[in-house]
């Protein structure tokens, strides 16, 4: 794959900002300080997750540019970007080495210069093994080969020590044995999501309104916002539960005493990769 040159510098970019080189492809983490700090906060971020429209979680919009102006060259290399994630990016198993932004759990893996080869074979996913579950599980290893845990190389605009981990999996996350019918067309709008590592409640939906201004470049109001309505706290126990094979993944993978999560799965009309489920994990650090 060639190296492009670097992108021009915009001219409001301070003397400080310029010495690190704005590049083209994934971006670094000093790349990510210096020209595309957070536009979330933490708080605002777990209120976005919670508020019942995973559609309002943004990428930095320079940054949205700078993958749209990537993503053609790779499809055309591989053929397909989902041939792409397929057949390189999604090293089924095994831990995420190509990843310019490591997580502080792999600090034993060290990324490595991986020149992308050009491959159009378009071979699809090997067949599931005969013992495969027949959906996501919480006690799944964090090695099998029927799912890929990789650090999100595109981040939404969360702050930098907030880790965006991306959970593929070749087994399903909403299958109908997991999803009752009363709820069924509520999780097919509004996808799950959970929180973990924190004994305090998340966000309520109901202080949104004082966190869209941080959403105003991207023009979302009130208005605009796809979710369900509250129901009862029967039907909110029952999406709950929808998503408890995650969350009991998701507190295998990031100890609760060290880590606090924000975690979703995207609706099947959110979803960049049919077919291809993944789960969202926001993971933040305790401090000790």
């Amino acid at each position: 794959m060639t190296i492009e040159q670097p992108l021009d510098t915009p001219d409001n970019v301070s003397p400080k900002i310029v010495q690190v080189p704005l590049r083209t492809g994934p971006p670094t983490r000093e790349e990510l300080l210096a020209h595309y700090p957070a536009k979330f906060t933490w708080h605002q971020l777990k209120t976005f997750v919670n508020s019942g429209d995973l559609g309002l979680l943004k990428r930095d919009r320079a940054l949205q540019k700078r993958y749209d102006a990537w993503s053609p060259g790779i499809a055309k290399e591989h053929g397909s970007m989902v041939n792409f994630l397929i057949n390189h990016r999604l090293q089924w198993g095994k831990p995420d080495t190509l990843s310019l932004l490591p997580s502080a759990l792999d600090s034993d893996t060290k990324p490595k210069l991986v020149s992308i080869s050009p491959s159009k074979s378009n071979q699809p996913l090997p067949p599931l093994p005969p013992d495969a579950p027949e959906y996501f599980r919480a006690d799944i290893p964090f090695d099998s080969e029927l799912i890929s845990i990789i650090q999100n190389d595109w981040p939404y605009s969360v702050p930098v020590e907030i880790e965006h981990t991306l959970i593929w999996s070749r087994v399903s996350i909403f299958h109908p044995d997991l999803i009752p019918a009363e709820i069924d067309a509520r999780v097919q709008q509004d996808g799950l999501c959970g929180f973990t590592g924190n004994d305090e409640p998340p966000p309520s939906p109901s202080t949104l309104p004082e966190c869209l201004p941080a959403l105003a470049e991207w023009g979302i109001t009130m208005e605009k916002l796809v979710r369900s309505p509250k129901s009862s706290p029967e039907i909110e126990e029952m999406v709950r539960n929808t998503g408890r094979e995650i969350d009991g993944f998701v507190k295998r993978r990031w100890v609760e005493s060290e880590w606090e999560t924000a975690w979703f799965v995207n609706p099947p009309r959110l979803q960049s990769v049919r077919g291809l489920a993944h789960i969202h994990v926001f993971a933040k650090k305790n401090r000790l």
